[in-house]
C-alpha cells in the first residue's frame, strides 16, 4: 500500500497537481463520538434488566447451595436429593440463560457498532469533500501531522450531528 502511495505522490507530483491529504484517528473518533456514548447508554438500558434477573438467579442458588451444606445433614434423603437437583437444574438453566444473553448483548452490541462505523464513514465522507481532500488515510499510519490530521473536525461534525438528532 506504501509503495503506491509513494508512487501516485510522485506522479501527483510530476503533473504539477497537489494532492491533499488527511488522516484520522479511528480509535480517537470511536472513543470520544457522542453517538459511541449513545449506543454504550442504550445497549446498558437494555440489557441491565436482564443482567439484573441473572444475578438474582445466581443469587438465590448460592443460597440453595448453603442452606445444603449447612442443613443437609439433618434433612431427609430423599429432601437433601431434590435440592441437589433443584440446584444442579437451576445452575443449568442458569448457564444457558447467561449463555443466550452473552449473545445477545453481543449481537445487539455489533448492530450498534456497525451503525456507529458507518455515520463515522459518512461523516469522514462529508469532511473530505468539503474540504477537498483527495485522500483520507487512517489504519497503519506511521506518522501524521497536526497539518494532516482531521480527526478533530470529524468529531466536531459527529457532534454537531449528534445533537441535530437529539
Amino acid at each position: 500500500m506504501v509503495p503506491l502511495l509513494v508512487t501516485a505522490m510522485l506522479l501527483a507530483g510530476s503533473a504539477q497537481a497537489e494532492i491533499r491529504i488527511g488522516f484520522v484517528n479511528l480509535g480517537r473518533v470511536s472513543a470520544e463520538a457522542p453517538q459511541a456514548e449513545a449506543a454504550r447508554a442504550k445497549l446498558e438500558a437494555e440489557f441491565a434488566p436482564r443482567d439484573r434477573e441473572l444475578a438474582a438467579e445466581q443469587s438465590d442458588i448460592r443460597a440453595l447451595e448453603e442452606r445444603l451444606n449447612r442443613d443437609g445433614a439433618v434433612m431427609s434423603e430423599d429432601e437433601q436429593r431434590r435440592l441437589q437437583r433443584d440446584v444442579v437444574s437451576r445452575k443449568r438453566e442458569l448457564r444457558r440463560a447467561q449463555d443466550e444473553f452473552r449473545e445477545d448483548f453481543n449481537m445487539r452490541r455489533n448492530e450498534e457498532l456497525s451503525l456507529l462505523q458507518r455515520k463515522i464513514f459518512e461523516i469522514i465522507g462529508a469532511v473530505a469533500e468539503q474540504r477537498e481532500y483527495d485522500l483520507i488515510v487512517s489504519d497503519g499510519v506511521v506518522y501524521a501531522s497536526d497539518q494532516v490530521d482531521i480527526t478533530d473536525l470529524v468529531l466536531e461534525r459527529l457532534r454537531r450531528d449528534f445533537e441535530s438528532d437529539n
